[in-house]
């Protein structure tokens, strides 16, 4: 399990064993496991080598891959017990602020042998037991055991920025890992489809809005969530626990004050990500969020005499309507920052399609996870660990135009059918945004499902039922809207902010990053979900974030002389996009046409010949151009990689 994610930690590697009814544990070092961390001195030492374990029982095993971004040294060895060897934990990710709480803990008496942050947590649990997880700032997927107790604390940060995954065999054997491909090398694995979540993927384009994957046995920790038992319990089922509720902080603060408040909040949260014993930079795309951090850490290492240019890396196209080089050089500009650029070639990308998908475990939904892939590369070649980027922003300040439904949706509710008027108005002269596809987006919350399915297939978008290019039986699945569950129907900018930041977007988009930024061993870091920041903003009035033809108004309103006036008050968004639509339908729709024929035959009969007419009426133009022809080439690219078992 721990070899199969050399990827995410290829600087040490560790094991325990524990055994016995007192757990006893049995420190052990794998092939690379460096000499600083078999130190006799630390009581976690793995002086052992694993060979010796061949026929050890157990009733508990650690492992541990470590990408060394806090105390370089073989102090902050994993996995990690305190002094007394009562406590152990395996840990991915970052505290932030535990600076600050290693000095409140020292002024409780407690002593450390070590300056990570992985320590942090051990002796944070020591002192508050599981309300220590409310004293963590950061991203954290973590397994602590305490032996004397024989309890285990299995929990994940706030918004499942760091991944945790469950697995049990028909033996009561019970695994966690980071990544789901960890449990193929187990007794009793099968890997099966599940049916409902790839019909969710495939038709709808959404998946990890549930605890549920599309492998059938796994499922996942959602954000925030936690086990907190017995061992005894464990092996019989223990209740998964909530131990972070997302709730809007109470404010009334004018626009100004909460844009003081927001710049604040910000450059803290980046300020603490910035800490690092490792090159630290950024991802830089040119829109408002990415360009946001690079400013601001920029003004944070000058004020604090860093010696060397901040790192920004940025992938390119050669289409010019998702290409944003001027925006990227804009930033350079105006900041100083050394900047470095990919452009992600189609002719790469269907050579690397088997090993992205490996790494991302899951099928994914468009191309700009290639883009995303070659950036965290690019840093990776030029020696950066670290890297910050602006996941989280959209969905909190209503960054993507889909807020407009329920914007527009609940201006009708409410019978303010003038103030409607004047910012359907003011968006469609701004955004280009068409008369139809305004009002589609104004019905849409207030319509019945029967209405609201058919006003989306009348705007080509998938709707409710079996499409012709899918064979329901032969996957499982029953039609249904993952999207009314999680806030399709939302006719206020913050109940939809809350769906996106917990269901519908981030949780993928973190998904991606994870697998995307790991796989080069470079640790992705996300400011805008510093948990103070969103709570901040998500209790600020609906019009602090959009108003009119303008979104992100608070955040415009705080970056006020910090961005480039031309990136503050931009109104396109791209992304690391790629140009997809170009290479579909005017560069190589053979190569598509390929792939997608090689997707019908591995996904055994799930998709139906009628899928190929599908791409050729979106090559010809007939169909408005979408990402549903790659989600099946995806799909089946990944049931071939993981050779997926279908349910019928």
């Amino acid at each position: 399990m721990n070899t199969l994610t050399r990827h995410r930690g290829p600087d040490d590697e560790g094991y325990v064993l524990m055994s016995g009814p007192d757990l006893a544990p049995r420190p052990m070092a794998g092939p690379e496991t460096p000499v600083g961390s078999q130190r006799a001195t630390l009581p976690y030492a793995a002086s052992v080598p694993l060979d010796a374990a061949v026929g050890h029982i157990a009733s508990v095993a650690l492992a541990h891959r470590r990408l060394s971004i806090v105390d370089l040294s073989g102090s902050g060895h994993q996995p990690m017990c305190d002094a007394s060897g009562r406590h152990w934990v395996v840990y991915n990710g970052e505290i932030y602020n535990h600076v600050e709480l290693r000095s409140e803990l020292q002024a409780l008496g407690h002593e450390f042998v070590s300056q990570s942050d992985t320590e942090v947590i051990l002796h944070g649990y020591r002192e508050w037991g599981d309300r220590c997880l409310a004293r963590f700032n950061g991203m954290f997927a973590f397994v602590l055991v305490d032996r004397a107790a024989r309890r285990v604390l299995i929990a994940r940060d706030r918004f499942g920025v760091k991944p945790l995954y469950i697995w049990r065999n028909h033996q009561g054997l019970i695994a966690v890992a980071s990544e789901i491909k960890q449990f193929s090398v187990l007794p009793g694995w099968r890997p099966r489809l599940n049916g409902p979540r790839a019909y969710d993927f495939l038709n709808w384009g959404l998946f990890d809005h549930t605890s549920e994957t599309l492998f059938a046995s796994v499922r996942q920790l959602r954000g925030g969530e936690m086990i907190s038992c017995s061992l005894d319990e464990l092996y019989q089922g223990a209740r998964v626990q909530r131990w972070y509720e997302l709730m809007p902080a109470a404010s009334e603060p004018t626009l100004g004050e909460a844009a003081t408040r927001v710049r604040s909040l910000l450059e803290d949260s980046v300020r603490l990500r910035l800490r690092a014993d490792v090159p630290v930079g950024s991802c830089l795309s040119g829109g408002l969020d990415s360009s946001s951090i690079v400013c601001v850490a920029n003004r944070l290492l000058r004020q604090a005499s860093a010696e060397q240019l901040q790192k920004t890396f940025s992938a390119r196209s050669r289409d010019s309507r998702v290409d944003e080089g001027m925006h990227i050089a804009a930033v350079v500009r105006s900041t100083g920052v050394a900047n470095y650029q990919v452009s992600p070639q189609l002719a790469q990308l269907f050579d690397l399609l088997p090993r992205m998908v490996w790494h991302q475990d899951e099928p994914f939904g468009s191309t700009s996870i290639f883009a995303q892939w070659h950036v965290f590369e690019l840093a990776a070649q030029h020696g950066v660990r670290v890297m910050l980027d602006g996941q989280g922003a959209d969905e909190q300040l209503a960054g993507y135009h889909g807020f407009y439904a329920a914007r527009f949706g609940g201006l009708l509710r409410g019978l303010r059918l003038s103030r409607l008027a004047l910012e359907m108005a003011q968006v469609h002269r701004v955004h280009g945004i068409s008369h139809k596809q305004l009002l589609a987006y104004t019905l849409s919350p207030l319509l019945p499902e029967a209405l609201r399915h058919l006003l989306r297939k009348a705007m080509g978008r998938p709707g409710l039922g079996s499409p012709a290019w899918l064979d329901l039986d032969r996957l499982g699945a029953a039609p249904a809207d993952p999207f009314l569950m999680a806030g399709a129907k939302a006719t206020s900018v913050e109940k939809l902010s809350r769906a996106q930041l917990l269901a519908t977007s981030l949780p993928m988009l973190l998904h991606w990053e994870d697998r995307d930024s790991m796989a080069h061993s470079v640790e992705a870091r996300v400011p805008f979900l510093d948990y103070r920041l969103v709570e901040l903003v998500l209790g600020l009035p609906d019009t602090f974030k959009l108003k009119g033809a303008t979104t992100k108004v608070v955040l415009r309103e705080a970056m006020r002389g910090v961005l480039p006036e031309p990136i503050r008050t931009r109104t396109d968004k791209i992304g690391f996009a790629t140009a997809e639509e170009q290479w579909v339908r005017v560069e190589s729709p053979d190569r598509f046409r390929s792939a997608l024929r090689e997707a019908l035959q591995a996904s055994c009969g799930i998709l139906t010949v009628k899928a190929l007419e599908v791409l050729e009426e979106v090559i010809a133009g007939k169909r408005p151009f979408s990402f549903l022809p790659w989600r099946m080439i995806c799909f089946g690219a990944w049931m071939k990689r993981f050779e997926v078992e279908t349910a019928a």
